[in-house]
């Protein structure tokens, strides 16, 4: 009789976890199909609904364990990235490359922070006016433009007090010199251009179309120039104090790496996940603080909605023990000059 009963036992615990999983799976179909309503989303077969399912179901089924743990400084969440595998989120939304050559190349000595000693404890570029709103790059590697965007947008405010959004497209169809548009490119490289050709455009003017291959308007249809640079500089590398002393005086352009699946799903709090320093991709420093716990971070805005982090922007931890910064935001640092 008492073995009667433990069979019935097991098998009522069998049966409860068999129920609890299917009815998981359910509210699983149901969130798929919601998110895929929120964001637009189509697939085109059955085949690969059912493939793109069960890449949501296990990114959602990481994220609510990942959020579980109480130690962690961030928590991570639902965006449109989430039905997507790794290798694809990194071609299409990414887009960091330098050049090679560029590297050997790189000047310091006119580093114009490099004697600021009085730095505020606490900067954030969007209260002072000089913040552009949320930008999405869609299915369009050129994070670099978006960038070096948000760094010419920051100087002109301060210099001028006038904040006008600019052309990344312009930067896509024109700065080809040593970028490869979609398919990466480099902030320098940017900003070589719109020095040379004395300025950049109104971003809409010269709206974002999200592709390349779009011909270049100049000559008689070249847009008005609404903002320009003197020149442009490099940030000390792995010098998170270098990188302190310029975000005190303008927005930066930085970069870094980008790969890992809790970068790609971060939603809130100090970002300190496991991620490399190799670059992968390109944002704006529009800041830096300290949590009510003592956190040190960098305010990132960076280019992929406002879905994605805290309505866009990201809080990445500062003054971490690896030169490189944390996900080696201080290894490849510019910023124009106006």
């Amino acid at each position: 009789m008492a073995y009667v009963i433990v069979m019935l036992l097991i098998l009522g615990t069998w049966t409860s976890q068999a129920m609890s999983r299917t009815l998981h799976e359910a509210a699983l179909v149901d969130m798929h199909e919601q998110w895929m309503s929120q964001h637009g989303r189509t697939y085109a077969n059955i085949a690969e609904k059912e493939m793109r399912f069960e890449i949501f179901k296990d990114t959602v089924n990481y994220v609510e364990k990942f959020n579980e743990d109480e130690s962690q400084t961030y928590k991570l969440g639902i965006n449109n990235y989430t039905d997507l595998t790794n290798e694809e989120f990194l071609t299409y939304f990414t887009g960091y490359k330098e050049p090679s050559s560029s590297r050997s190349s790189r000047q310091y000595s006119s580093f114009m922070y490099e004697n600021v000693t009085d730095i505020p404890t606490t900067v954030d570029w969007r209260d002072q006016g000089a913040v552009t709103e949320i930008k999405y790059q869609g299915q369009c590697g050129c994070c670099w433009a978006f960038s070096a965007v948000a760094a010419v947008e920051g100087i002109t405010q301060i210099k001028t007090g006038n904040l006008v959004s600019l052309s990344e497209q312009q930067l896509l169809d024109c700065a080809t010199d040593g970028n490869n548009g979609c398919h990466g490119g480099w902030m320098n490289n940017a900003f070589k251009y719109i020095i040379e050709n004395r300025g950049i455009t109104t971003e809409s003017s010269y709206q974002y179309q999200g592709t390349e291959g779009l011909t270049c308007q100049t000559g008689e249809n070249a847009y008005a120039s609404a903002a320009q640079i003197a020149g442009y500089d490099d940030v000390p590398v792995n010098s998170e104090e270098s990188l302190l002393q310029a975000v005190s005086g303008q927005p930066v352009s930085v970069t870094v790496d980008a790969s890992g699946l809790n970068f790609r799903a971060y939603r809130s709090g100090v970002f300190s996940g496991d991620c490399g320093t190799a670059p992968t991709h390109a944002v704006t420093v529009v800041g830096y603080g300290t949590t009510e716990d003592g956190i040190k971070y960098w305010l990132l805005k960076n280019s992929w909605g406002q879905t994605w982090g805290e309505n866009g922007y990201m809080k990445l931890m500062r003054d971490v023990e690896s030169p490189e910064g944390q996900c080696g935001i201080a290894t490849h640092a510019s910023y124009p000059v106006a």
